[in-house]
């Protein structure tokens, strides 16, 4: 049984046809689902998707490429959908060099109020990072938090340095890609202990589906490849980042 740590099922690409994809998931011994919230309405999507279904869980947050206009009344709002019982993490946030619509300095200060908020909630907090990872790591290490490195792209002395902090290491689709040295050496050489699957659907198909929609059933092939890496059963791969996820998200 696999747990697929982050989806968008809340996206437009997925949503209407939600009910169609997660019997996918189910079909292929998906068992459970987080529903990922990047700014104000998806979080209130991902609530709504997870209080539909008992082993489909949310995370609400503002991303740091959806923060440029994000209010105190926003933040707000954040908090109040964190504590629905529904919801196991404050994500996903962080800090995305990548883009330049929205200042470093904006991201900041909005990275930096939700892991107040989730700190005094005591929920862990699912990371976005794209080409910020030392500005990330600096104000996680400060934090002294627990969470998440979602959709993990970065160097495996970088991923363990995450660990020591507090983090685990989630991979997506890319470790399936053919070209994908770096996220197949973080799969290799980073513990199982340490990892998590996910799709972050509709993006990042794995490989043999890539550049198609994706959806949360393809968690499966995630867990193929890093079992293939490690010269590890797939069952064994499944069972132990499902205890890892549940383990983080305070899942019985």
């Amino acid at each position: 049984m696999y747990f697929n740590t982050h989806t968008h099922l809340n996206s437009d690409e997925l949503y209407a046809n939600r009910d169609i994809f997660i019997q996918h998931a189910i079909a292929s011994n998906v068992e459970y689902i987080v529903v990922a919230g990047y700014d104000l309405s998806s979080s209130k999507r991902a609530v709504e998707i997870a209080c539909e279904y008992p082993f489909i869980y949310a995370t609400v947050g503002i991303s740091p490429n959806d923060c440029k206009d994000t209010t105190e009344d926003d933040l707000n709002e954040i908090e109040t959908l964190l504590q629905n019982p529904r919801v196991v993490a404050l994500g996903e946030i962080g800090l995305d060099y990548y883009w330049d619509d929205v200042s470093r300095d904006k991201q900041k200060d909005i990275f930096q109020k939700q892991i107040d908020i989730a700190k005094r909630h005591d929920k862990p907090i699912v990371i976005h990072a794209r080409d910020a990872y030392e500005d990330t790591y600096s104000m996680l290490k400060q934090a002294a938090h627990r969470g998440i490195m979602h959709c993990y792209s970065g160097s495996v002395e970088m991923a363990k340095r995450y660990i020591q902090i507090g983090f685990e290491i989630s991979l997506a689709g890319p470790v399936t890609f053919k070209n994908a040295k770096v996220p197949k050496m973080v799969a290799t050489e980073i513990g199982i202990d340490h990892l998590m699957i996910e799709t972050d659907c509709p993006y990042l198909a794995p490989h043999p589906f890539r550049g198609k929609l994706n959806e949360p059933a393809n968690v499966v092939y995630i867990a193929q490849e890093i079992a293939k890496l490690k010269n590890m059963e797939i069952e064994d791969v499944a069972r132990i980042t499902t205890f890892n996820a549940k383990r983080m998200f305070g899942i019985k």
